[in-house]
Order: C-alpha cells, then structure tokens, then sequence
C-alpha cells in the first residue's frame, strides 16, 4: 500500500517547468479511445508523481482494502484561495502527467489548479499484482467514479488544511475526453454536489452492443473516392488471405495475428485512426494515387498500416490473456470494461463497408469468451440504464464533438436544457478537437488549432465552452457553497 500524501504545499513557490518527452508514445491499444503520442519539451505540465490510498470496493459496508493510486497536480496558474480547480480524468491508459492541451490554456485563464487522478487498474495505480479475471471484478466505472469522488473529497480537505480553514471550498469543474469524457459526464450526473459542472469531448455515454455506425462514419468521412479504395482493399485482403494469408500478415508486420479476426480488425483500426485522430490525408492521398495509377492498392495500404500503425500485438488474444501486470500496456484491461459493460463492438455494417463482415458479433463474443472465460458478455442495458446513455439526465454539462469521429454516434449529439451539444465540423476534426486542435494526434501543444482545416470552427466551439465554464463557475462562487455543500 502508498502512504497518504499530502499535496505539494500550495504556499510555496511555482514548481517544475514543464517537462520534456511525452513517453506514451503513439498509442496501439486496439480498442482504447484515448490518444497521446508526440516528443518534445511542453508536453507534460507536470509529470511528478503523488498518491493517496484509495478504497478498493466503495460497495462493500465491511471490505476496507485500498490501494495506491497516483495523482498529479499543476498550481501555476492557480490564485489562492478561492480559484477553481479542474479535474482532468484519466481515462484506458497509463495516466503518466498531466498533458499540455486546451485545459491548460483554460487553467490560466480562470486561475485554475489542475489535478489529474489515474484510472484504477491503469499504469501504476493496480490493486493487483497480477491481471487475472477474478482480480478484474472491480475495474468498471461505477468503481472510478467513486474513486473520483473520494479523491475530490481528499484534495479539497488537503487544501484547506493548507489554508487553514474547515468549512469552505473551491468550485470544481470537471473535464475528461472520449471514454473519461463519458466519466467526465457520469461525475456530474452522480456527484452533482462535487462539481460546478463538467466538460464532455468526445464523451461515449451510449453503451452499444452492434455499432455498425461507426464502420459508416468512417465510409462518410473517408469520402468517395478514399472509401472506394478501402473496400477494394478489404476484398484484396480478402482473397489473399484465403489463399496465403501467412505471407499477407507478413508483408503488414503482423505475422503473430494467427486468428484472421484479429488481423481483421488490426486493419480495420489502422484506417480508422486517419479520420479518428485527424490525419485523413496521410490514409487517402496516396491509396486513392495507387487506385488512379494502377499500383498494387494491397501494398500501398501495408505501407502505411507499417509506417503510422506498426504495433499489431495487442490484437492478438494470445497477448490479451496474459495476465501479468506491465504499467505500459492497458490493452487486457480495456478489453475487460468492453467486455462487461459498453461492447462498442465495431461490425461491419451489413452492407456497403468498409471493414471485413468477419469482423461481427460473433467475432468480439468469442474474444470476450476466450480471453476472459465462460460467462463474460458486455450487459450494456444495465450500463444505459444506470446512467441513461444519451437520454442522459444530468445537468450543466457541455458535450462536444468532432465531424470526422466516428465515436460521435456513442455521444449525446443534441443539445437538452443545461446540457448544449456542440459539433465542430471540418476535413480534419476528430476525436476531442475541442481539447486536442488538429491533429489530434500527435499532440498539438495547448490544443493549437492553426492546423485544422477550419480553425474558426474550433475557436467558435471553445467560445462556447468558456462562456459555460465562466457562468457555471460564477453561479457557484455566488452562491456562497462550499466543498460539503450542495452546488447549484
């Protein structure tokens, strides 16, 4: 178990600089939402480490286990002793800073400290020493959000004690981008006593078994031409894979992908994430240049699959039954919430795909089977039910996406009372464009949006967002509430 830690005394001088490398390189995971790659100083905010125990099953009225979870915290720009603080959620992976994007730029402009909390199970922050199915019975939102909740509750009362003061407290808001957007959401629908509101990018609050929607958002943002050779490159993949498939999965570097639904679905992922995270055109300008000049549309995708997509090991369910505990790799863990709570299982729509039609049902049960065991089968009513999906009915809550994201039909896309949905559409806004600019991976620093095809879009979007942020905020401060208090 970690030893309780205060945090860094907020009566003293700035810390750190920022620091240099952002060291999650591009990310791999199969199934995970959430990006972070880029090299270069700025990158982190912070990357210095704190921790506090947390309870292992906030259900249980007579287990009391904790465990260590990691934090982090940037006071730059934080003004004592009454500025918000903003909590950034960490969401399906390792959580090794607090990174460099538009929260920052926000911070500074309200005079807000910025605290980061590692997902439980993630990184550094597991319970177990070892990543077993019986050990994984308490990784599931319901668990986060409450370890969230803990968490704001022991920060808070670190900084009066700081100031010593009882009873007071700072107004929170909350932030969070795809799967820890929908946790950024869930907070406030839950804990609407603990935030003046919360920030949603992204957020994928609609638990769907079949998403064949996300298989058609990728045909609608490749556009005609793209999507054309993507298709005949599926068919292509097809026929060889029938007829040599160990010299095919060699020419794309994933010659360990021995179930051909695994090396299906690596395909499938290499593409989607050109219009997921805001490089279309480093995926269709040279497919539909080999399309046009006759060349070998086969060996042109492998090239790019090779040089922007490389890492095909966590697809295979060989590597995602290994249950031994490794901080760099979340893929088994990811796996484990689909498989239980949210699915998202991306099948090819029954006609006009741009995926494999093996890549269906039948596909991800079989894997949720094998890799975790008899009886683990994603029981998303149960997860819409608890929280509402997109009939959400939570309040002072900003939900935002991008046109080309094909995770926005899992997203709450129309606006309700106290709760505005934005959309920022251009050729080149993806997943969390609002925080992230363009592309959105890798990082640009600050969320700089110069390079999206249409920067007044973003910029409208987070006008939007800081004039919510600002009345939220106002209406709590007003009111005079503090931390053990009802917030309006």
């Amino acid at each position: 178990m970690g030893t309780s830690m205060s945090p860094i005394s907020i009566l003293t001088p700035l810390f750190l600089s920022m620091l240099v490398a952002l060291c999650d390189g591009y990310a791999r995971d199969r199934n995970l939402l959430h990006q972070s790659s880029g090299n270069g100083a700025g990158y982190y905010l912070t990357k210095d480490e704190l921790w506090f125990n947390q309870t292992l099953d906030h259900f249980s009225p007579y287990d009391h286990h904790q465990f260590a979870q990691r934090y982090y915290e940037y006071l730059d720009y934080f003004q004592l002793p009454d500025g918000p603080i903003f909590l950034k959620i960490c969401g399906e992976s390792a959580c090794n800073g607090i990174v460099n994007d538009y929260v920052s730029v926000l911070a500074k402009k309200f005079g807000a400290a910025v605290v980061s909390l590692e997902h439980r199970y993630y990184g550094k922050s597991s319970p177990f020493k070892s990543l077993t199915t019986t050990n994984l019975k308490y990784l599931s939102s319901k668990q986060a959000l409450s370890d969230l909740a803990s968490f704001r509750q022991f920060y808070q009362d670190s900084v009066n004690l700081k100031l010593n003061r009882t009873d007071a407290g700072n107004p929170w808001f909350v932030f969070g981008i795809s799967y820890s957007g929908a946790l950024s959401a869930w907070f406030r629908l839950k804990f609407p006593h603990l935030t003046c509101g919360s920030l949603a990018s992204s957020a994928v609050v609609q638990a769907v078994y079949d998403f064949p929607e996300f298989d058609r958002q990728i045909g609608v943002s490749a556009g005609p031409e793209c999507k054309a050779a993507l298709q005949e490159v599926n068919q292509l993949v097809e026929q060889r894979l029938a007829s040599n498939g160990k010299a095919l999965k060699e020419l794309f570097g994933a010659a360990e992908l021995e179930i051909d639904g695994d090396f299906l679905y690596f395909l499938a992922d290499a593409a989607v994430t050109a219009f997921q995270y805001g490089n279309p055109d480093k995926l269709c300008s040279p497919l539909i240049q080999a399309k046009k000049h006759g060349e070998d549309l086969v060996g042109a995708y492998a090239k790019y699959v090779k040089d922007n997509y490389a890492d095909s090991v966590s697809y295979s369910q060989k590597h995602l039954k290994n249950t031994a505990l490794n901080e760099d790799r979340s893929d088994r863990l990811w796996w484990f919430q689909v498989c239980t709570e949210v699915a998202y299982f991306q099948v090819a729509p029954s006609n006009d795909s741009v995926r494999s039609s093996k890549v269906d049902t039948r596909y991800h049960l079989d894997l949720c089977k094998n890799v975790f065991g008899q009886g683990i089968y994603p029981d998303v009513d149960a997860t819409n039910l608890y929280y509402g999906g997109t009939r959400i009915a939570g309040s002072k809550i900003i939900f935002t996406n991008g046109s080309q994201d094909p995770w926005r039909h899992a997203s709450k896309q129309i606006s309700s009372p106290d709760m505005p949905s934005y959309l920022i559409s251009c050729h080149n806004c993806g997943h969390g464009t609002d925080m992230r600019g363009c592309p959105q991976s890798p990082l640009s620093l600050e969320g700089n949006a110069q390079n999206c095809s249409s920067p007044d879009a973003v910029h409208k979007v987070r006008q939007q967002i800081t004039e919510n942020i600002d009345l939220w905020l106002s209406e709590c401060q007003n009111s005079g509430l503090g931390v053990n208090r009802q917030l309006q």
